[in-house]
């Protein structure tokens, strides 16, 4: 065979096979080659990128679909809680109307006590609700701004404890020393105790002000959160004391009470007696606290990340901060017979 010979002159009749020639460059070796190269990428390269881009889309697809039903859900529940919360504004306002419209009532330690405990958890709730909106949200505040507005949701929540426990105490002394009660138990003195309770609220916030003092002057927008308010491993062990030893001392003392006050029911005897009601009343105290507790959930519940479970933070704040709170004017103010005998007057259709 000749050396010179083109492979366009190369039949298959030839000796030497067809890809014996590798010095030649053939025109149809190069047209053979296109050929393969043009069947490959029919074949097989294009139906490959056209089941990615079809992969791609649909993921796109998909996660377009997940976002609009997270977005619906997380819009329902925000929505849910706002009506929840202007129907218990609705109750509160009722309460407070009978409450400031009667001497007979303002002039009670124990509904002043209960009506200064609506008024803190409106507060705590609406300072509450902002710092949720705006987390969830993303809105972004100055510093300063929503340094106040979590001072105000931090101090009101330790507020309520504390007023749990003078009403508790209030019981005590009415059963366990009725002879002494209206010198011991009166409007002054519950004002007093009122601003105990805000001072003792505010103290662990002026320690944790002093820790973040050097950032407060920041005019920077951040977004509102707890997390953004922690600079300092120091001021989570200040919140973390603080509230063990609210909870704490706050329950002795209701344990106290309940045991003091159910002794006397006993000795009397009597299932309708006064101290047999009163024990009841504190047992209701008891568990508004444990309902309040629930409220340090929600904390922890944040250390989930969110991606984890989508509705949990909404759903924690709704549960463990919001409904017991929900649950207060219930709990204390329709059972009263004197107020839940105004409410009806006032709602009477010859008023």
């Amino acid at each position: 065979m000749n050396n010179g010979l083109c492979c366009s002159q190369l039949t298959f009749s030839n000796a030497q096979p067809f890809l014996d020639a590798p010095y030649c460059i053939p025109q149809q070796c190069f047209a053979l080659l296109m050929l393969l190269s043009f069947s490959f990428k029919s074949v097989i390269v294009k139906p490959m990128l056209a089941m990615g881009n079809f992969r791609v889309l649909y993921n796109d697809t998909d996660a377009s679909a997940q976002a609009r039903t997270v977005l619906n859900v997380k819009t329902g529940l925000v929505v849910l809680t706002l009506l929840c919360f202007s129907c218990f504004l609705y109750t509160i306002t009722v309460i407070l109307h009978v409450f400031f419209s009667s001497p007979h009532l303002k002039d009670n330690v124990r509904y002043l006590l209960f009506a200064h405990m609506l008024i803190n958890d409106t507060a705590y709730l609406v300072s509450g609700l902002f710092l949720f909106l705006a987390a969830i949200y993303t809105l972004y505040l100055p510093l300063p701004a929503c340094y106040f507005v979590f001072t105000v949701a931090s101090v009101t929540f330790r507020v309520t404890p504390y007023n749990l426990a003078i009403m508790s105490l209030e019981r005590y002394v009415a059963i366990c020393f009725p002879l002494r009660q209206g010198e011991l138990v009166t409007v002054r003195k519950g004002v007093a105790a009122i601003g105990g309770m805000w001072t003792l609220g505010l103290i662990p916030n002026l320690a944790d002000f002093i820790t973040f003092s050097p950032f407060i002057g920041m005019l920077q927008p951040i977004v509102c959160s707890q997390g953004a308010l922690t600079v300092r491993p120091e001021q989570g062990t200040i919140r973390f004391y603080t509230y063990t030893l609210t909870f704490t001392l706050v329950a002795l003392v209701i344990l106290f009470t309940y045991y003091k006050v159910l002794m006397v029911a006993r000795s009397i005897g009597s299932n309708k007696s006064s101290a047999l009601k009163a024990s009841k009343t504190v047992m209701l105290h008891a568990f508004q606290l444990l309902l309040y507790m629930t409220s340090l959930l929600s904390s922890m519940v944040e250390t989930f990340p969110f991606n984890f479970i989508t509705y949990l933070p909404i759903s924690s704040f709704l549960l463990f901060t919001c409904l017991p709170r929900f649950l207060c004017p219930l709990i204390y103010g329709l059972r009263d017979e004197v107020i839940r005998k105004y409410v009806k007057k006032l709602h009477s259709p010859k008023h």
